[in-house]
């Protein structure tokens, strides 16, 4: 969808909006460092290099400015859209890049995957059900006529122009058509969304237990979108039911191990939290007193919302950015339980091994307790007001705890 730059005058500094941003990136607050990227450069398209006005107050007209970029099969076409003079919209759009292959003429055949014949297909398809601008400015000439033909019949001037604000705003449009994001790079789309470089390598962390015991951490990882099983690390943690707690020492292991050179993996470009500010406030503490550098946002279950410093945002259902994080925490989460479950089933041997506990007098000493400690510390009566649990079997107990 298209994105509004500003809302009222456009008469806004550059300078002052980069210390804004540089202030918010040293905060940690990616989302709102992001937003304030993208205003600093409509600025800068704004009024360019050396101080060069590409904003033209006296202009009336409606303009529409289009570049497209092919990679492979698929095709990016950049629209910014000015109004009076000033830039107010920016939209990307993707197209196959073999579009044109049921064209005639110029756009068909070899010459489809090429940004001209994408530029034709676009046209004909964008403005087939919108209102006419009064100009349209591209990048290069369609390659098929007949589609310049019909604008221009319609009332369209379609140029390219060659220098001035013009060519300044084709070339803002050519940036923004070539910047790589969305569904064909989820990981792009993800940096770009938290306003931080590209997300290569990204580590999630989750925890699991019951009722505080058999407390373990994971930590799997994920390069270029994809799982990097080798790289999945586990850690038994203290028994305690704090998740929290929990969470701040699972990451603060991971983050001494790091700083101290003892962890034999690159330094990932992001850490996904599973949870919500809590966990995410934990990690952030334990990366605090470590001192570990690490960007890091955590992902609520259930409504699905994104927790970052800066604050809580429901990002699109459909977003290829909130897919990735989803498969990130999913997978963490996956590997926590798993590794719980190992280490439960290693608790219950221990209980397995007393003369006259089967499997659900087992269960109802975990329930009543919550973990093998407790249930070596409980007395002779508390045992015995177990079901299952007799005078007997308590004495065992007692004896082989």
């Amino acid at each position: 969808a298209a994105r509004r730059f500003f809302e009222g005058e456009t008469g806004v500094l550059a300078d002052p909006l980069r210390r804004r941003m540089e202030a918010a990136a040293e905060s940690a607050e990616f989302e709102r460092a992001a937003n304030l990227r993208d205003r600093l450069e409509a600025v800068e398209a704004f009024h360019g290099e050396g101080g060069e006005a590409v904003s033209d107050r006296a202009d009336d007209r409606t303009v529409d400015v289009l570049a497209a970029a092919v990679e492979g099969d698929t095709a990016r076409v950049a629209r910014l859209h000015s109004e009076r003079g000033q830039l107010v919209d920016r939209s990307r759009h993707r197209l196959d890049a073999a579009a044109g292959d049921e064209r005639e003429g110029d756009a068909a055949g070899e010459d489809a995957n090429t940004p001209a014949a994408v530029l034709s297909a676009f046209l004909a398809q964008y403005y087939a059900e919108r209102e006419f601008p009064d100009a349209v400015l591209l990048a290069e000439r369609p390659s098929d006529p007949d589609v310049v033909d019909w604008l221009e019949a319609e009332g369209v001037s379609v140029r390219v122009p060659g220098a001035g604000r013009e060519a300044k705003l084709v070339e803002l449009a050519l940036k923004n058509a070539r910047k790589r994001g969305g569904r064909e790079d989820p990981v792009g789309a993800l940096g770009e969304r938290l306003g931080i470089d590209r997300p290569a390598r990204i580590e999630g962390f989750d925890v699991s237990h019951a009722q505080g015991t058999a407390v373990v951490g994971s930590d799997v990882c994920f390069v270029d979108g994809s799982a990097e099983t080798s790289d999945y690390r586990r850690k038994k943690l203290t028994d305690r039911n704090d998740d929290y707690a929990n969470m701040r020492e699972l990451v603060r292991w991971r983050a001494e191990r790091a700083v101290a050179g003892e962890d034999d993996r690159p330094d990932p470009d992001l850490l996904l939290i599973d949870g919500g500010e809590g966990q995410l406030g934990a990690a952030r503490d334990a990366l605090a007193e470590t001192g570990w550098d690490a960007p890091v946002v955590a992902l609520a279950k259930a409504e699905e919302l994104v927790v970052t410093p800066s604050g809580t945002r429901r990002w699109p259902d459909d977003a290829p950015e909130l897919h990735l994080l989803q498969r990130v925490r999913d997978e963490a989460h996956r590997f926590a339980v798993s590794y719980h479950q190992t280490v439960r089933d290693e608790v219950k041997t221990v209980l397995d091994d007393v003369p006259g506990v089967g499997p659900q007098t087992r269960r109802r000493l975990l329930r009543r307790f919550g973990s093998v400690e407790s249930v070596r510390e409980a007395s002779r009566d508390d045992l015995t007001d177990v079901d299952g649990v007799g005078d007997a079997t308590a004495d065992t107990l007692r004896e082989r705890l």
